[in-house]
């Protein structure tokens, strides 16, 4: 197999830091011509920030990259498109208010005698495409028209109009039916036939298996498993991608749930292009739960907090707090019934960096400072002290501002500045992200903590160590849906199978 399938990339000892974390420790990776090359892992397991590595979007920090035996060193994009590279990233990188002709050939348009963009040219090519990629799409229609489906055909469309060498598919049918794949999976055989290397990403296990010639896993920015595909199974992969035991986060106690305290009814949030964001999800959380709601990029699990905390005017759906309806259309009115949200990027939506950790503390709970029209700074600062105490925050002075604190100390000023609010239920969206592995467990301690004392927790999370850890019920999106329900202790690989739901056919 191995001689059908020359190297024709590769990376040896590649580092890449980033402020506070390094993404890829030691990376060795080998890019096979005329082969489809799988790469699987977590989410943040490094498979990005490797791709855009020799996508030429990033830059090792330490290492080398090789094409055809030969170090080169990809500055920019266009260095790694001279090379033969081109990348359909997950993001959709096109332009809804140019047509789909338009998209294709952006910032490399062909002209006529180097004085006007030749259109025909254009749409002939667009069409020639859409043909081979087996869509009945006009090159003139503006692409903001399609549906996102389609716009990731277009997107797919503008990586083969390059005549790539090598190709670079990030979760490309994360948006498709089940024909536009099988039109895809056609695609991909015939460049395999042209002598195409092929790398590709996806969460969906059994397709990896089925379209994959070698498979490379990351877990935490290193490679843990890298062979043929002749073999392997899903076992494998899962056992490759989280290891053989999980973090040590769970619960000590036994559980004492009480009443249910939360309940969303059929919520739909539309998404621009056509579909669901969310997708009629409902759920329940009780006192004293844990409830982890797990997903892939794009699943809608953000979009669903967001919801709750009427963050989207035009979604739909009914919520209960207790047992009563949630009929409050702003976000104080939210709060005021007992809701609070832990955002997923602490620093631009849960923080005034300028600001002191005690004006951070009470900024959601200013009322309770308030005497006529002034506030009551001994209170605030009294209040503010005690909840440095009871979350173990990490300070020199409560007056320094924010900004001087850790990753991890950040997080909690976060959750403090939450519980202040007096919440029935804590919505906490990636709580984990950015800190350091201390702090995630004092952070895991404390959520223990505060459900222990009777707080409803609905958490989200991309990492499965965790929310098989932490959580006394999983709940799994997929596509804007719930795609399964389960209890705690059960198996990593039932809970990713979930993850990757069989798409309809489309009609």
């Amino acid at each position: 197999m191995t001689e059908d399938h020359p190297i024709g990339l590769t990376i040896r000892r590649g580092v890449k830091v980033y402020p506070g974390t390094v993404a890829l420790k030691g990376v060795d990776f080998d890019l096979r011509m005329g082969a489809v090359n799988v790469l699987v892992g977590e989410n943040g397991a490094g498979k990005s920030t490797l791709m855009k590595v020799i996508a030429g979007v990033e830059s090792l920090t330490e290492g080398e990259t090789s094409r055809n035996g030969q170090v080169v060193h990809f500055r920019s994009k266009a260095d790694a498109v001279a090379q033969g590279i081109g990348i359909v990233f997950q993001e959709l990188n096109l332009f809804p208010n140019l047509t789909v002709a338009e998209n294709i050939f952006i910032g490399r348009e062909p002209t006529r005698a180097g004085v006007d963009i030749d259109r025909e040219h254009q749409r002939a090519e667009t069409a020639r495409l859409m043909k081979r990629l087996e869509q009945p799409i006009d090159p003139d229609t503006p692409l903001g028209n399609l549906r996102i489906g389609q716009q990731q055909i277009v997107e797919i469309a503008k990586a083969l109009a390059q005549n790539a060498e090598i190709l670079i598919l990030d979760e490309p049918t994360s948006a498709l039916s089940a024909a536009e794949v099988e039109v895809l999976f056609r695609v991909i055989a015939d460049l395999k036939a042209h002598g195409v290397g092929i790398v590709y990403i996806s969460h969906r296990l059994e397709e990896l298996i089925r379209i994959g010639d070698y498979i490379t896993v990351l877990r935490d920015g290193a490679i843990t498993g890298s062979r043929p595909m002749q073999g392997v199974d899903i076992p494998w992969i899962v056992r490759a991608m989280i290891g053989d035991s999980s973090k040590e986060f769970g619960r000590t106690e036994p559980p004492n749930f009480g009443d249910e305290v939360f309940r969303a009814e059929e919520v739909v949030l539309p998404r621009p292009g056509g579909g669901n964001a969310v997708d009629h999800v409902s759920l329940s959380v009780r006192s004293g739960e844990i409830v982890g709601l797990y997903g892939l990029m794009g699943a809608g699990r953000t979009e669903f907090l967001e919801c709750i905390m009427a963050q989207h005017p035009h979604s739909g759906g009914r919520f209960f707090v207790e047992g009563k309806p949630l009929t409050e259309r702003d976000v104080a009115g939210r709060i005021a019934r007992g809701i609070a949200l832990i955002p997923e990027d602490r620093k631009r939506d849960g923080l005034v960096q300028i600001m002191a950790i005690r004006e951070n503390l009470t900024l959601s709970a200013l009322g309770r400072f308030t005497r006529l029209f002034h506030l009551d700074l001994k209170a605030e600062a009294r209040t503010a002290a005690e909840f440095v105490k009871r979350l173990t925050i990490k300070v020199a002075s409560p007056e320094n501002p924010v900004s001087s604190l850790s990753g991890g100390n950040q997080q909690k000023v976060v959750i403090g500045k939450a519980l202040m609010t007096d919440p029935k239920i804590l919505l906490m969206d990636e709580p984990s992200r950015g800190i350091d592995i201390g702090a995630k467990a004092e952070v895991f301690r404390t959520m223990r903590r505060l459900a222990a004392e009777g707080l409803g927790i609905l958490f989200v999370t991309s990492d499965l160590d965790e929310v098989l850890a932490l959580s006394d019920r999983i709940i799994v999106m997929a596509n804007g849906r719930i795609t399964g329900t389960f209890p705690s202790g059960t198996d990593a690989a039932e809970v990713i199978a979930a993850t990757a739901p069989v798409k309809e056919s489309a009609a």
